[in-house]
C-alpha cells in the first residue's frame, strides 16, 4: 500500500504538468509587454515624487560638499601650520584629518550608498506609482487571459517585440481614468465643504 502511495505522490504531479502543458500547447500562450519607462515619464505622481526626490538629492550633495570644504580648510591649515608643530601635534592634526574624511566618505555612503537615503527615499516615493502600475498590469492581464505580461525597459531582454503586444497606452489610460476619478472626487468633497461652510 505504501508503495502505491509513493508511485501516486510521484506520479500525479508529473501527470498534471502534462495536462497543463497539454492545454496550454492546444489554446497558446498569450504574452504582453509593458515598457514601464514609457508610462512613468506620462505618470503626474511619478513626476511629482521624482521632483522631490531631486530636491533632497540636491540638499544632499550641498552638504557633502560643505563637508568637503571644511576638510580642505583643515587640511590647508594643517600644511602651513605643520613646520610650526612638534611630531606628536603633527600626528594628532593627521588623526583628526583622517577621522574628518572618514566622516566624509561615511556621509556619502549613508546618502547615496546602495542601502543609503537616495535608495530609500526612492523606493518610498515611487512604491505606490509603481503598486497602482502593477495593480492595473494585473487587472488588464487577468481580463485579456495573458499569461505573461514583460515589462521592456528591464532586465529581461526582448530581441523583438510586436507593437500589437505591447499594452502600455492601455495601462497609461487606465491610469489617467483613475486619476480623473481621484480629481473628480476631490472637487465634489471640496465643493461639499464650501456648501457646508456658506449653510453654517
Amino acid at each position: 500500500m505504501s508503495l502505491f502511495i509513493m508511485r501516486t505522490k510521484i506520479f500525479l504531479p508529473i501527470v498534471l504538468c502534462i495536462l497543463c502543458i497539454k492545454v496550454h500547447s492546444q489554446r497558446g500562450v498569450r504574452i504582453a509587454y509593458i515598457d514601464m519607462d514609457v508610462i512613468l515619464s506620462k505618470n503626474k505622481e511619478f513626476q511629482t515624487a521624482n521632483l522631490l526626490l531631486d530636491e533632497k538629492i540636491t540638499q544632499w550633495k550641498k552638504e557633502i560638499e560643505v563637508k568637503k570644504l571644511q576638510l580642505k580648510s583643515i587640511e590647508d591649515q594643517f600644511a602651513v601650520e605643520k613646520i610650526l608643530l612638534t611630531p606628536e601635534l603633527i600626528a594628532d592634526r593627521e588623526l583628526e584629518i583622517k577621522d574628518f574624511v572618514a566622516e566624509v566618505v561615511s556621509l556619502q555612503e549613508k546618502r547615496f550608498g546602495p542601502n543609503g537615503d537616495m535608495m530609500i527615499q526612492k523606493n518610498q516615493l515611487l512604491k505606490p506609482v509603481q503598486d497602482q502600475i502593477l495593480s492595473i498590469v494585473q487587472d488588464i492581464a487577468k481580463e485579456r487571459k495573458y499569461d505573461f505580461v514583460f515589462d521592456r525597459s528591464s532586465d529581461v531582454i526582448m530581441l523583438y517585440s510586436a507593437k500589437n503586444y505591447d499594452i502600455s497606452e492601455l495601462v497609461l489610460r487606465r491610469i489617467q481614468m483613475q486619476e480623473r476619478i481621484k480629481e473628480r472626487k476631490e472637487k465634489l468633497n471640496s465643493a461639499k465643504e464650501i456648501l457646508d461652510g456658506a449653510s453654517n
